[in-house]
């Protein structure tokens, strides 16, 4: 997509709300994408890992045998790129992979496999580990490095000034996400008020952070409860989704709302934290006098918000934690499942469809604490996790896509219906261990979980 508006004029309203529409396609051209987080760390001592030396710029550099090419910003490599997949770091050294958009759950399963063996293999020379859970066990804000990228460099000097956590945030929080479709403005809204409802009863399924330096918190997400208090102009549950009307123009008029974090001009990130992006379209930023916004600018401008689901020219499920290799294929086969089929798209709104803000708000925030324990609408979030994972299940059968070994979607399913059949969530059983096996020890959990 070009830069700038196609006859070079000043960008308008419709053009931010266009761009959101060209994101529509065909079923037949749906895919999902999935990313996940994981913390490295150093083996034997379980500290966290520097840019260099030999930390993440090795790893990275280390990854280019298997035909990934390099990202600078500047002098430092912060990202890797292969086809349309990439692998970049979190301000903390998180590593995340970024996946192609794929077909099948089978293809973001091998996908998956293939890019856990290949950091394995570049870890294990350098003495580095990895983990999966929502919030680092056992790090202190202070003992994470910090990566050498424009953009959080920034973030870093504003999050505190609008919430109490956006620090953990960026440096101690972990997350797999799911990427999908939509086929018109109709489909994406059904879309979008379904999976932002259910969201927090995938954040019970995963909930996998009950630690916070060394010891429990009495959370069950302590990564879900960090985005409570991170920034309210970005984050929520966005109730003007579930308003009559609701579309893409509603969501551009909240993205113009959003206060932005940088413009990025010839590779550097200029600092306008705070200011407003329709103050930009009149060319009234203090920093770039006179000057007006791209659609590049747009883009970048949607990717600094943070709600449980967010709208760019597709669909994030933003709401899950972290977790071991099982568990990052089950998210995108559960929201596939729901959203990709028409028939299970009907049931899983009738789950939620009486719920008002205030129990989406309520919802978000005590599934943090209580996991499947907590209670919507009359009813257990384990009960109607079950009901949204049979959803899902018909909704893969009905795709009917197979593996080679002529197995359907449905079974990437099993470890969640596990975890909903007996309302035992991730983070309960890593308590219990702690409790028992670990004898109150979580630096354990680098032995135990490690990938």
């Amino acid at each position: 997509m070009a830069d700038v508006a196609c006859d070079d004029r000043p960008l308008v309203f419709e053009d931010l709300v266009r761009w959101f529409e060209k994101g529509a396609k065909p079923a037949s051209e749906w895919r999902v994408g999935a990313e996940h987080e994981k913390f490295v760390f150093k083996l034997g001592s379980h500290d966290p890992v520097p840019y260099e030396p030999g930390g993440i710029k090795a790893l990275l550099d280390g990854l280019t045998r298997f035909g990934w090419t390099p990202v600078f910003e500047g002098e430092n490599v912060i990202a890797l790129e292969r086809g349309m997949a990439s692998v970049s770091l979190e301000p903390g050294g998180q590593f995340e992979l970024s996946g192609a958009p794929l077909e099948t759950i089978h293809d973001i399963c091998e996908e998956t496999g293939a890019h856990l063996q290949e950091v394995k293999v570049v870890a294990d020379e350098l003495g580095l580990g990895f983990l999966g859970l929502g919030f680092t066990p056992l790090w202190t804000r202070e003992q994470v490095p910090v990566m050498p990228k424009g953009r959080y460099k920034i973030m870093r000097a504003y999050m505190p000034k609008v919430g109490s956590m956006g620090l953990d945030m960026m440096f101690r929080t972990c997350t797999v996400q799911a990427n999908l479709d939509f086929g018109s403005e109709a489909d994406m809204v059904a879309k979008f008020r379904t999976s932002l409802a259910l969201q927090p009863i995938a954040t019970a399924l995963f909930a996998n952070s009950p630690f916070k330096e060394g010891k429990p918190t009495g959370l069950l997400s302590a990564r879900a409860n960090v985005w409570t208090d991170t920034d309210p102009d970005r984050t929520g549950m966005l109730d003007f989704v579930f308003r009559d009307g609701f579309g893409f123009e509603a969501y551009a008029n909240y993205a113009l709302d959003v206060p932005m974090y940088f413009v990025k001009r010839d590779g550097r990130y200029i600092d306008v934290a705070g200011r407003s992006f329709r103050d930009f379209m009149a060319g009234k930023l203090a920093e770039l006098p006179g000057e007006r916004p791209t659609l590049k600018d747009w883009a970048d401008h949607t990717t600094t918000i943070f709600p449980e689901v967010r709208l760019k020219q597709y669909l994030e499920m933003r709401g899950a934690d972290s977790g071991p290799w099982s568990r990052l294929c089950a998210l995108p086969a559960l929201w596939m499942g729901i959203l990709y089929d028409g028939a299970s798209l009907a049931a899983a709104w009738d789950l939620c469809k009486d719920w008002d803000i205030e129990d989406h708000e309520r919802l978000r925030a005590d599934v943090a604490r209580l996991g499947l324990k907590a209670q919507v609408g009359g009813r257990s979030v384990q009960d109607i996790a079950k009901d949204m994972l049979a959803i899902a299940r018909e909704g893969l059968k009905r795709r009917n896509r197979l593996s080679g070994g002529l197995i359907d979607e449905s079974g990437y399913l099993s470890e969640l219906e596990h975890i909903a059949e007996t309302g035992v969530t991730p983070a309960e059983r890593l308590l219990e261990l702690y409790e028992t096996r670990w004898n109150g020890d979580a630096t354990r959990v680098f032995e135990d979980f490690a990938y």
